[in-house]
C-alpha cells in the first residue's frame, strides 16, 4: 500500500504551505525521468505543478485520470487512493466532454478558487437571483461529492439557503459550474468553469502526436525527442498529452540502450 493511502492522517494538498514535497530538481527534470511514481498523492502534487500556464485563459491547475494512470502503475491502487481523496475532500473528480473516459482531478483548494473566478466572470453578486453561488459554496460543494448530481437532491440541497428557482440553476450554468446531461435533462455534470480552450487543445495536441508517430516509419520515437516537439495544432504542452496518451493506451513505452521509446500502441 501506499504511503499516500496508508496514512491516517488527511493527505495534504498543494496548498497547506508554500513549500512543495517536492525538490525543484524533480519538478523541473525530463518526463523519462520523471514518468513513474509509487505514491498517488507525489504524482498528483507533481504533474499539478507541471499544468500548462496558458495566455489569456485562467484554469486551475488539474490532473487528467489518464495522466495518473501513466505515472502509478498500480491502477487498483489509485482508484482506491481516489477515492480516498474524494471523500476526505482533499480533492473533485469531473467527467470532462472530451471522451467517453476522460475524468479531471483537481485539488478542492483549486476548484474553489475556480468557483470564485467563475461567480465574478458571471457578473457576482450584481445579478438577480445570485444567492444561489453562496448556496452552492456552501450546501452543495461539500454535501455532493461524485461527479454528477440529480436535479431533486440539487434543488434540495440549495433549498437549505432559501426559495430555489430555475433561474438559480440556469445562473449555474452560465457561470459554467453545472452542465447538463444530454441523455438525461434531470442530471447535471459538475464542471470546471473555462475548460472549453484546454478541451479543444487536448483533443487537437492528441490527434497531432498521434498523427506525428504514424507518420515515421516503425511509428515510433525516443520519448525524450518527442517531449521536445513544438505542437503547431495545440496550445497544451507535449509532456501534459504524452502522459495522457500513456495512460490512455495510445502510446506504450519501450525501454532501449539509448533511452525510453514511445510507439503506437499496436492492436
Amino acid at each position: 500500500m501506499t504511503e499516500a493511502s496508508s496514512s491516517k492522517k488527511r493527505p495534504r494538498s498543494p496548498n497547506d504551505n508554500d513549500e512543495h514535497p517536492l525538490g525543484r530538481d524533480q519538478i523541473c527534470s525530463s518526463l523519462e525521468d520523471n514518468l513513474t511514481f509509487n505514491d498517488t498523492m507525489i504524482a498528483l502534487q507533481l504533474m499539478r505543478t507541471q499544468f500548462p500556464k496558458l495566455e489569456k485563459l485562467v484554469v486551475q491547475p488539474f490532473v487528467l485520470q489518464s495522466q495518473l494512470y501513466s505515472s502509478v502503475k498500480d491502477r487498483t491502487q489509485v482508484d482506491r487512493d481516489l477515492e480516498s481523496f474524494k471523500k476526505g475532500k482533499v480533492l473533485r473528480i469531473f467527467k470532462l466532454s472530451s471522451g467517453q473516459d476522460d475524468h479531471a482531478i483537481m485539488f478542492m483548494d483549486d476548484y474553489l478558487k475556480q468557483v470564485a473566478f467563475a461567480i465574478k466572470w458571471s457578473g457576482g453578486e450584481d445579478q438577480d437571483g445570485s444567492e444561489v453561488f453562496e448556496w452552492f459554496e456552501r450546501y452543495v460543494v461539500p454535501s455532493k461529492l461524485d461527479v454528477s448530481i440529480n436535479q431533486l437532491e440539487l434543488c434540495s440541497l440549495l433549498s437549505r439557503g432559501g426559495d430555489v428557482t430555475d433561474k438559480h440553476i440556469t445562473l449555474l450554468m452560465n457561470a459554467g459550474l453545472l452542465t447538463c446531461q444530454l441523455i438525461d435533462p434531470n442530471i447535471y455534470w459538475f464542471a470546471i468553469p473555462r475548460i472549453g480552450p484546454i478541451l479543444k487543445g487536448l483533443s487537437q495536441g492528441r490527434k497531432e502526436i498521434l498523427s506525428l508517430l504514424n507518420r515515421k516509419k516503425y511509428k515510433e520515437m525516443l520519448l525524450s525527442s518527442l517531449e521536445k516537439t513544438k505542437l503547431r495544432l495545440s496550445p497544451l504542452d507535449t509532456r501534459f498529452l504524452l502522459r495522457d496518451l500513456i495512460g490512455s493506451g495510445h502510446i506504450e513505452t519501450v525501454q532501449t540502450p539509448t533511452g525510453l521509446l514511445a510507439r503506437i500502441t499496436r492492436d
